[in-house]
């Protein structure tokens, strides 16, 4: 990315402040689809919050494996949804969390000054983002702005596949694999609070990690196959996809419920295929087999935050990086062995 200091970037905009024309902002901006080297850091208008938007002032903005796909541009599929050619959006990322500089028309639930987290549809590796208003909430006062831009996304995507999809209760036995990574992480500590008994599966390094998490056990898989233990699990949500679809099947119950959170598929269609063949073994078994794709609701924002300020979850940050250091970022979470969150600063 281009050298340049942080001085040289407009004046922090004062919460409530008019914003100008001329008022600038630096971000992680990309013209065309590539490998992290496409990323240019650049000095841009400041965007206006537009009617039911908030500006936000970014303090921190979290990236996950789906920011380095919509980077890419594969699989090629997520052109149909980023645009064909080129990004329509230039800033990347989505998960964010800082102050409200400016709110805009029919905005009643949020006031400038106010620290706020969540997503919004592109835009969060910059100084400031517009974000529509239901996808933000107050900062847990227990979190520091790293912690809580690295919760939406990824715990998001664990709450709904465990609570919501497999419907995990009390008692039930669950396997996580990933269960180091962004989703994972949050995964263990949420089908703990939901009164499971949780299996992890790392590798070596992630062991104590995923064990202080709240795992009841640990299976390194580079010792042991999970699917070739004998052991049975109610749920296994499987973020990783070592194993066939027909493996895994092999740890469930008759009546168990498989959510492959994963896929590769090559690089025109990416997890589809497996999407596909899951939903079709599942018209032939008991089993339950449940691809999902998660969405952004602020109601299961809110009751994350509830879990983070009773300290059932508590986000995991691998390590962070300055904005002018976005394409590390990105690369190192593309190399697919974060343990928890990658975090920017600002």
């Amino acid at each position: 990315m281009e050298n340049e200091q942080r001085s040289n970037a407009g004046a922090p905009l004062m919460p409530g402040a008019n914003l100008g024309e001329t008022a600038t902002m630096r971000a992680a901006v990309q013209h065309r689809y590539g490998p992290p080297s496409v990323l240019e850091l650049s000095k841009i208008g400041v965007p206006l919050p537009g009617r039911g938007e908030v500006l936000v002032q970014v303090s921190a903005a979290s990236v996950h494996p789906g920011d380095y796909f919509v980077m890419t541009g594969e699989p090629y599929m997520v052109r149909l949804v980023y645009g064909i050619r080129r990004p329509r959006h230039r800033v990347p990322g989505m998960d964010l969390a800082g102050v409200v500089a400016a709110v805009g028309k029919n905005v009643t639930t949020l006031r400038p000054g106010e620290k706020v987290f969540g997503w919004s549809t592109a835009g969060a590796l910059a100084e400031y983002a517009c974000v529509p208003a239901r996808n933000l909430v107050p900062v847990p006062a227990n979190l520091s702005f790293v912690d809580a831009a690295a919760v939406p996304t990824s715990a998001m995507t664990a709450l709904q596949a465990l609570r919501k999809i497999a419907n995990v209760r009390p008692g039930q036995t669950v396997l996580i694999t990933g269960a180091s990574g962004g989703v994972g992480s949050f995964a263990v500590q949420i089908a703990r609070a939901l009164g499971a008994e949780v299996t992890g599966v790392c590798s070596t390094r992630n062991v104590d990690l995923v064990r202080s998490l709240g795992a009841d056990h640990v299976i390194d898989y580079t010792r042991t196959d999970f699917t070739r233990t004998g052991k049975l699990y109610d749920v296994i949500l499987d973020n990783v996809e070592a194993q066939s679809l027909t493996a895994v099947r092999q740890a469930l119950t008759a009546t168990g419920t498989l959510i492959p959170n994963s896929g590769r598929g090559g690089r025109w269609f990416g997890p589809l295929g497996r999407i596909v063949k899951a939903r079709v073994l599942s018209g032939f078994t008991r089993q339950l087999l449940l691809p999902f794709m998660s969405v952004g609701k602020r109601q299961d924002l809110l009751t994350l935050t509830e879990m983070l300020l009773t300290g059932q979850v508590t986000p995991v940050i691998d390590r962070t990086y300055p904005l002018d250091e976005a394409a590390d970022a990105l690369r190192y979470v593309g190399a697919g062995h974060t343990q928890g969150k990658v975090v920017m600063t600002f």
